[in-house]
């Protein structure tokens, strides 16, 4: 008695790398924008510091 095995469709490999990858609009991160605003607030605070200082 012969036993068989039904063996799943080969994946695509390409598949695999496209799931991976982020699609969608090219822009930065949330996180990213409030790091630079936040360092763009603290250049101009350094800039503008009170002559008493």
């Amino acid at each position: 008695m012969k036993i068989t095995v039904n063996t799943l469709k080969p994946r695509n490999p390409l598949v695999a790398a496209c799931l991976h990858r982020h699609a969608g609009a090219h822009r930065r991160p949330a996180g990213a924008l409030r790091q630079m605003a936040k360092r763009e607030l603290q250049r101009a605070l350094l800039k503008e510091r009170h002559p008493c200082t």
